[in-house]
């Protein structure tokens, strides 16, 4: 049997290796958090470099119709350098668009692509955007964005006036998968971090945190929640907790 064919008939393939580069690539302000907190964090812990690209303002994330537009997307801004802190993450990209209004256009996949090879991330993770039923758009075009964009920034032929040398990942990991296939197992330490990483946006309490900001007893009945959510989601591993993904080889 030639060496490592095993390897790859098993059901449940291990953990990376700890990667030196990373980019994690979101639609908003928490996302990367509720994606790859723990799996982001678990890697910085062990020397890993990285990077957090934003693709939206954040500036639809309020049931408040008398906020400030300007105001939210600063508080967003500020939720997400704290959370980036708690993480470990060494950089935050900003790509400014429009809150629910983002499109899959050939410029913003330019972009990504010259971040990808200024970067030069060994891993990328990101949005599914193949999720059946995802109803956000933003969420779909942000992974389909990041995944055109790996493409392209290991292609030299494209963007050549770029000035910037092609690079090739060596995978990419999709979040939210509904055929998930990779797992990267959460530590409690992990846990942990992920938990405060999120609740530093404290601006999303109300709308995706199960109002964790407001009372002991709501924040602990969040913690659960997502500790169902990846414990639930490692079972499949034979893992007592994990974040779980659609790996690709580009």
């Amino acid at each position: 049997m030639p060496p490592g064919l095993y390897d790859q008939l098993t059901a449940h393939p291990p953990p990376l290796p700890i990667p030196e580069r990373v980019m994690a690539i979101g639609a908003h302000p928490d996302d990367v958090e509720f994606g790859a907190g723990a799996t982001i964090f678990n890697w910085v812990s062990q020397g890993t470099d990285v990077v957090i690209v934003v693709a939206t303002d954040g500036s639809k994330g309020s049931w408040d119709p008398t906020i400030e537009r300007a105001a939210l997307i600063e508080q967003r801004k500020r939720e997400q350098r704290k959370a980036a802190m708690v993480l470990g993450a060494a950089k935050i990209e900003w790509l400014d668009q429009i809150d629910g209004e983002l499109q899959h256009t050939p410029e913003l996949r330019r972009e990504i692509a010259r971040l990808i090879r200024i970067h030069r991330p060994d891993v990328v993770l990101t949005h599914d955007p193949w999720q059946r039923y995802q109803l956000h758009q933003d969420h779909r075009a942000t992974g389909l964005l990041a995944v055109d964009a790996v493409v392209a920034a290991r292609e030299p032929l494209f963007y050549p006036d770029q000035g910037l040398d092609p690079h090739r990942p060596s995978t990419v990991l999709l979040w939210s998968a509904d055929e998930p296939d990779h797992a990267e197992p959460i530590t409690a330490l992990a846990f942990d971090a992920k938990i405060e990483a999120l609740l530093c946006h404290a601006s999303q309490s109300e709308t995706t945190l199960g109002s964790a900001a407001l009372s002991d007893d709501a924040r602990a009945q969040f913690i659960e929640r997502v500790d169902d959510w990846q414990r639930t989601s490692a079972s499949r591993f034979d893992i007592d907790r994990a974040e779980t993904f659609k790996r690709i080889v580009p």
